[in-house]
């Protein structure tokens, strides 16, 4: 079995404890991190990628800044890392929000998509053109490998995915630009493979910090992967750790888990 993990840790100096512990007892081969806040040198000078090699795992990490942030750790090789988009990456496509690597025989990405902030916020017209140059490169890759394309991206794909898709109609992450971005990667073959293994109403990986929206379930699915057929075959089970989204320093996303056959 191959396991491939996503996860948005929603800082990684705040929750490494959690996520060292997690890996140790889940023992994914791939874990493909998001919104890590850390640039490359502090991630590797505060020995968090000392912490994961210690596991088995190769790293490969992009962040700039306190901001952003997306890391592959693997178990089962990791090579071609391409950090950003391909070519010249001028502001505000530079900010670090995407790492690709083939490990194992998969293109492994992990994405963090742009927020949006507001339908009428310049932030908002920025993430769908970000999306058009991902799906650009993802059809551009020259590696030959299949893809697992994952990670937070900011939108929820139907009204399936929302606890209150009448509340979020004028609301990013659930607008028609938005949704029609993310399904646009079907164009290129891509399944979302949670929703092959999880059709079921209420499968959300993301709850507001706000008291009782986690308790009550008040959650979206906006954390997803994407793959390449080759791939989406192999997958014989999704699965959310909410486990992992309860309890003292917790981010606000959880692990989103997925078993293939070797």
């Amino acid at each position: 079995m191959l396991r491939i993990a996503t996860w948005n840790v929603n800082s990684i100096r705040a929750r490494q404890a959690r996520v060292l512990a997690w890996l140790a007892e889940h023992r994914p081969d791939v874990a493909l991190l998001q919104e890590t806040k850390c640039t490359d040198a502090l991630f590797a000078s505060d020995g968090f990628t000392d912490e994961y090699e210690a596991l088995g795992y190769e790293v490969a990490h992009h962040g700039h800044d306190h901001w952003n942030g997306v890391a592959v750790l693997s178990r089962v090789g990791l090579v071609d890392v391409q950090r950003g988009f391909p070519g010249t990456n001028r502001p505000p496509f530079d900010e670090a929000r995407v790492i690709a690597a083939t490990c194992g025989g998969i293109r492994v990405w992990s994405i963090y998509a742009p927020n949006g902030r507001e339908l009428d916020d310049p932030h908002y017209l920025f993430k769908l053109v970000w999306f058009e140059r991902l799906r650009a490169a993802v059809a551009a890759d020259p590696s030959g490998a299949p893809h697992a394309l994952t990670g937070d991206f900011n939108v929820a794909p139907t009204d399936l995915d929302i606890y209150d898709p009448v509340r979020w109609r004028r609301r990013t992450h659930a607008s028609p630009p938005e949704r029609a971005a993310v399904a646009a990667f079907t164009d290129l073959g891509l399944i979302d493979v949670t929703r092959v293994h999880l059709p079921e109403p209420a499968v959300y990986t993301w709850w507001s910090y706000r008291p009782g929206k986690f308790e009550q379930n008040r959650g979206l699915r906006i954390d997803l992967a994407l793959c390449s057929p080759a791939v989406a075959d192999r997958v014989t089970r999704v699965w959310i750790d909410r486990d992992e989204r309860a309890g003292a320093v917790a981010s606000d996303h959880a692990p989103v888990v997925l078993d293939l056959r070797d």
